[in-house]
């Protein structure tokens, strides 16, 4: 029983509940949570989902976020959509090349902090949720991807457990990316599953400025996609498993919650549950434009 739960269908009936985990500058900031129901589990694996957006739109609960909440909890997870800040919203510089780099990692910062927040809210309310704090794993797409990879990738935190410090358990990366690889150290690496498409001219797969802006552009900023994050951690020895789509673009952000459910599932079980990942890449066939991705041209032979 114990192994199925977590890999397939085990509960008909999900509660969905609302919830304020904070107020920042007269703004409520809700998250809805899925409860499996009739489940005699009290400590259970726990799921945080940061939609994208640009960090100017979306909303945590869309059809298709709505749909994979439901899932995953079906299978035994509590799931939590979060809404956070969304900083960029009606600003004229939007989150481009005109956007200075400097609101881009305020921005960062921002929804980073939100994420702590909703964490935080959900550990403190653990009894009432039935979460494990040991087990929480982050997932986001996008704007959501870079949050929670920059939010993943730090030193464990002190929510006042008597068990100690928290990790998060890992994280699913869908299309993202973090200016810094060497904020991934043996203290802050966790297992992590990154989507993402060669060809993403948003936010690179490889090392490459955001959004490709062109240097001496006030949006310069470097970040570093799933390749090189895949690489760090193979380095560290933290398993991880990049999915590679040859020639896609940024529509990978969008695409695993309803395409590669299979693979967040197993995932989540073997790298999170049962501690027993290992070093994975997955490449999906397509045809790569080698002569703007050259330096990662292994889709073809």
């Amino acid at each position: 029983m114990a192994q199925e739960r977590y890999q397939s269908d085990w509960f008909d009936e999900i509660r969905v509940e609302t919830y304020t985990y904070t107020t920042k500058d007269g703004e409520n900031l809700d998250l809805d949570i899925y409860l499996p129901q009739a489940d005699a589990e009290t400590e259970r694996a726990t799921l945080i989902y940061v939609h994208g957006g640009g960090f100017s739109g979306g909303a945590r609960d869309l059809e298709d976020i709505k749909e994979f909440c439901n899932r995953m909890a079906n299978y035994g997870y509590v799931v939590a959509s979060i809404s956070y800040r969304l900083t960029r919203k009606g600003e004229p510089t939007g989150f481009g090349c005109n956007c200075p780099a400097t609101d881009k990692i305020n921005t960062f910062n921002a929804a980073v902090e939100d994420v702590q927040d909703a964490t935080f809210f959900l550990i403190e309310n653990r009894h009432q949720f039935g979460i494990d704090p040991q087990k929480i794993i982050l997932a986001g797409s996008s704007a959501g991807a870079e949050t929670v990879l920059n939010t993943a990738y730090q030193p464990p935190y002190c929510y006042g457990l008597d068990s100690g410090p928290v990790s998060y358990a890992g994280v699913i990366s869908m299309a993202g990316a973090i200016p810094d690889t060497t904020v991934i150290y043996d203290e802050s690496a966790v297992p992590s599953l990154l989507f993402h498409g060669t060809d993403d001219d948003l936010v690179p797969y490889g090392t490459a400025p955001h959004h490709y802006c062109e240097k001496g552009s006030p949006g310069y900023l470097v970040l570093n996609g799933s390749y090189p994050i895949a690489e760090k951690l193979e380095k560290l020895n933290v398993p991880y498993w990049l999915h590679t789509t040859c020639g896609a673009g940024h529509e990978i952000a969008s695409t695993p919650i309803k395409e590669y459910r299979d693979v967040i599932v197993e995932f989540c079980f073997n790298y999170v549950i049962k501690n027993e990942g290992d070093d994975r890449r997955t490449i999906i066939e397509g045809e790569q434009n080698t002569g703007k991705y050259a330096q990662y041209n292994f889709c073809t032979e």
